[in-house]
């Protein structure tokens, strides 16, 4: 069967065409039981890629190999968690009012989308997939309308998503006409071919890297991360900074080694200057700011910055190290976005740091969790964060790379003061009116979950790592 390597991905379009109907018939009431099947849809789609057999599929447009699972299992974790989170905020009294039946199933068009980008092999099934994930971010970004924040997040991000879009399309126009095909197989064998790769492919690989920058926020494409990730819902903001990320880098990896491994002679400077401004910008970007999701935000830039160092070595050891930093970024980012949902004050959402306050005495033990996220996210040994960083340091002086990886050491040691401020404040400030209590369950579960998997990363590592290594081999072998 043609379709058997796809069926994950019909089986979720499948399963969001049926829940939306429902939702029309059922309205807003639904919302909260559609979150719980979601989450159902989005793992059952797992497991059934991992019975499906692994291959190419429509004329080699689509691809199903081992760097595509681990993109959707990271996908799938990462969209189902986010989904769990909204359908613990998703009261009327947040403020906002309730949530609306069409966030769900957004998501999950969005996670369907996210699912083929990674499995592309064509610059055609590329850009579809890209953009069924982006029309439904962009809807996502200003599903509140009554706010006027989400609105202008979600405005922002269209039009800034609609020229990075287009720079996309320039680019693979430009390599398509330089190279004479679409597909990878038949690209690369054309970059192999030419040598040196020409002017026009190095535009068009230029314009397709910018597009593809703009995607995981990485500098200097990132100018609409922090305002959207304030202006949207909170929820929302917490699965745009963990699926689409992981999503948008397995991409970039599979799209910069694939189709283009010959050409890093003119890509791997490129990538090596955007992630150490990434680095940059993430670490001093952040430094200055009070609202907590504008502070994830510059975090997120320079997360991304430094699994973009591991792109940048352009080698397999490479490629595994940001497979490995995409995966642990992932939980850290649930763990914390957990914790900021679970900030509320006579039922309304809370987003300053400085309401952190003395959380260690009212809520010591997701002070703890929190605590332990944030020392994983500055690279504390012996956390996940701390490997994480090393990997990806390593495989850029293994590549002569030394600038870079300095860059990336200074940065961390940087970003440790905005890391570590957040727990001075929650363990030696004063507190403040205590936050609710207790935590939403479906919250608490994901903070836990989250949490935990950073821990056990310390004594387990082999689940990511071999995975990560496997999907990084098959990917330089293709």
């Amino acid at each position: 069967m043609q379709a058997a390597p796809m069926l994950p991905e019909i089986l979720l379009a499948i399963a969001g065409m049926v829940l939306l109907m429902v939702g029309v018939f059922v309205g807003d009431k639904s919302a909260k039981p559609l979150t719980y099947v979601v989450a159902a849809a989005l793992f059952a789609a797992l497991a059934l890629g991992w019975t499906t057999p692994h291959g190419d599929a429509f004329g080699g447009l689509f691809v199903a190999d081992k760097l595509a699972y681990f993109a959707k299992a990271l996908i799938v974790i990462g969209a189902a968690a986010t989904v769990l989170m909204a359908a613990g905020r998703a009261t009327p009294s947040d403020g906002s009012g309730p949530m609306r039946f069409e966030q769900p199933v957004l998501m999950l068009f969005a996670s369907v989308g996210m699912m083929l980008m990674v499995s592309a092999n064509d610059l055609m099934s590329l850009y579809v997939g890209l953009e069924l994930q982006s029309l439904a971010l962009y809807v996502l970004a200003a599903i509140r309308r009554d706010s006027l924040r989400a609105t202008e997040a979600g405005l922002k991000y269209f039009v800034l998503g609609a020229l990075s879009s287009g720079m996309l399309l320039y680019g693979a126009g430009m390599i398509y006409g330089f190279t004479g095909a679409t597909n990878f197989d038949r690209i690369a064998a054309s970059v192999t071919a030419m040598g040196t790769p020409s002017l026009g492919l190095v535009v068009g690989i230029v314009f397709l890297m910018a597009g593809l920058a703009f995607k995981v926020s990485a500098a200097p494409f990132h100018m609409w991360t922090p305002d959207v990730y304030e202006g949207a819902d909170t929820p929302i903001t917490a699965f745009f900074a963990a699926a689409p990320k992981a999503a948008a880098l397995a991409l970039f990896a599979r799209v910069m080694t694939d189709p283009l491994g010959d050409a890093a002679s003119a890509w791997g400077q490129i990538v090596a200057m955007i992630a150490g401004l990434s680095v940059i910008v993430g670490a001093f970007g952040a430094l200055a700011q009070r609202n907590i999701k504008r502070l994830m935000a510059y975090s997120s830039i320079g997360h991304v910055g430094f699994a973009l160092i591991g792109l940048a070595a352009a080698s397999e050891n490479g490629v595994r190290s940001l497979l490995i930093y995409s995966a642990i970024y992932l939980f850290m980012n649930l763990a914390a976005f957990a914790f900021i949902l679970a900030m509320r004050r006579d039922e309304h959402a809370v987003e300053t740091i400085d309401d952190l306050a003395g959380a260690s005495q009212t809520h010591p033990y997701m002070a703890l969790a929190l605590a332990a996220v944030l020392f994983s996210m500055a690279g504390i040994p012996p956390l996940a964060g701390f490997f994480a960083k090393l990997y990806v340091l390593s495989a850029a002086v293994d590549s002569g790379l030394y600038v870079l990886a300095v860059v990336g050491v200074l940065a961390s040691v940087i970003s440790c003061f905005y890391y570590l401020r957040l727990i001075k404040l929650m363990y030696f400030d004063a507190p403040r009116d205590a936050m609710d209590s207790p935590m939403p369950r479906d919250l608490g579960l994901v903070l836990g979950v989250a949490t935990a998997i950073i821990l056990v990363f310390i004594l387990i590592p082999s689940p990511i790592v071999a995975t990560a290594t496997a999907a990084a081999q098959e990917l330089f072998q293709r």
